[in-house]
């Protein structure tokens, strides 16, 4: 069994104080593996983006503990935690969160300047990482002049231009028709994927759930049960 690139452990989370508390996440516990891909599904305000939140260090659980290749992420400083998400971590969105006015290159150039890296090596980087998503013919372009599917592909390039080892993606195929949806979770999972790489996907589309390896379901702020993946629900 592979290793696990993070060890979630008895996480809560809840918003407000008193009578107008509301939990959003009670006590959840689970591993996600290098080189597998993991679904959390469920019905919406189930806890599911809380939960990314917490194990992406973006938002901080007011009881359990997220480990990431051993380290317990939210015993870090605030810069070493923000540090941690530009190097460790990769976002997918499911609205791309592309910048209008740069262009298909420059945007995926974002992640390798905030780390400080020289201009020009930072597009000769992003380049690299367009041809692999197929787009570097489209790299000048803005993008308002791509399809959403070639959107999704540009976010999923500037996601992995850093070399993150933990990819998330947030409902990635909400935006898109079936066909492209499976088509761009097709290409992650067989092009991005990889045994030093985890990838976790929240969505509500069965018709990806095939490329799924594990499935984890949420409601009401706990683990419902954990499945198998590689069977799609009609």
């Amino acid at each position: 069994m592979a290793e696990p690139a993070v060890k979630a452990n008895e996480l809560v989370k809840w918003f407000g104080e008193g009578e107008a508390r509301t939990v959003a996440v009670r006590g959840v516990s689970f591993e996600a593996r290098f080189g597998e891909m993991l679904y959390i599904v469920g019905p919406s305000g189930s806890g599911k983006t809380t939960l990314l939140s917490m194990i992406s260090g973006i938002l901080r659980p007011n009881e359990g503990t997220v480990t990431v290749e051993d380290q317990d992420i939210w015993s870090l400083a605030s810069d070493q935690i923000a540090e941690f998400r530009l190097n460790r971590v990769g976002f997918v969105f499911q609205d791309y969160h592309l910048f209008p006015r740069l262009t298909t290159l420059e945007n995926v150039a974002i992640p390798l300047i905030l780390k400080k890296r020289d201009w020009r090596e930072s597009l000769n980087t992003a380049m690299e990482y367009l041809e692999i998503v197929g787009l570097k013919d489209r790299a000048q372009l803005p993008p308002v002049k791509l399809s959403g599917g070639e959107q999704q592909r540009v976010a999923i390039a500037r996601a992995i231009a850093g070399r993150p080892d933990l990819l998330i993606f947030d409902e990635p195929t909400a935006s898109l028709d079936g066909d492209t949806g499976r088509k761009i979770v097709d290409f992650v999972k067989n092009n991005i994927l990889n045994d030093q790489r985890c990838i976790i996907i929240v969505t509500h589309d069965s018709r990806i759930y095939e490329y799924s390896d594990r499935i984890m379901r949420m409601e009401d702020g706990r683990i419902t049960g954990v499945e198998q993946g590689g069977a799609r629900e009609e």
